[in-house]
């Protein structure tokens, strides 16, 4: 091969190798372009996600201050503080009383923990895919720390949220059945036979059961 002709064919490589180079580049840029919008798209949709998670916070706030004022009748209003780290939310929960913050855990002895749970669980509840979960909630004594004039403020405000949102809820407790005949829709009262007395005083699980 003559040396023009190792020229023309050096030549012709160098000029393919530059074609490639620029697509390349083009390539990279293009890459590099939808990347910064991806960036941005992420930030802008992690600020809609927070914005859109303490709107949630806040409509919960609302609608449970207004529930534990109304059972307990007093002026406590329930806080939330989000927290986001690494795509992550977490909630603090508290009650403020007139300026002074309280553990939801410790408040009222336990009635405010009460109130929240229930409502809680109803959001949690809504919150669901109906084709796949039933709107159906057991409330197992869930007034245990209320006193018993509080207890009708509770069922009543179960009873409104279950017929707003069309739930099935069933409440467990040991009052007195009278503190429920103004807002449950059905009553009834579980009295064990002699026979489960017996069966519960040899398992020693309770030895104080009526056996009426």
């Amino acid at each position: 091969m003559t040396v023009l002709a190792q020229l023309e064919k050096l030549k012709w490589q160098y000029e393919a190798n530059q074609k490639m180079m620029a697509k390349l580049d083009d390539e990279i840029k293009e890459i590099e372009s939808f990347l910064a919008v991806a960036d941005r798209t992420t930030d802008a949709l992690e600020t809609l996600s927070q914005s859109l998670f303490e709107e949630v916070l806040g409509v919960l706030e609302s609608k449970l201050t207004i529930a534990i004022q109304e059972v307990l009748g007093q002026p406590i209003k329930f806080k939330s503080k989000p927290d986001f780290k690494r795509g992550a939310a977490a909630v603090t929960f508290s009650i403020d009383r007139e300026g002074n913050e309280e553990d939801v855990l410790r408040g009222q002895g336990g009635s405010v923990q009460n109130v929240l749970s229930v409502g809680l669980r109803m959001f949690a509840l809504a919150t669901l895919d109906e084709d796949h979960h039933r709107r159906f909630l057991v409330l197992d004594e869930q007034d245990c720390w209320l006193r018993p004039e509080l207890v009708p403020s509770l069922v009543n405000i179960v009873h409104r949220a279950a017929k707003e949102l069309e739930f099935q809820v069933l409440m467990i407790s040991h009052h007195d059945i009278g503190l429920f005949d103004r807002y449950a829709d059905k009553i009834y009262r579980l009295k064990p036979t002699q026979s489960t007395v017996e069966a519960l005083v040899v398992n020693g699980v309770a030895n104080e059961v009526d056996s009426e």
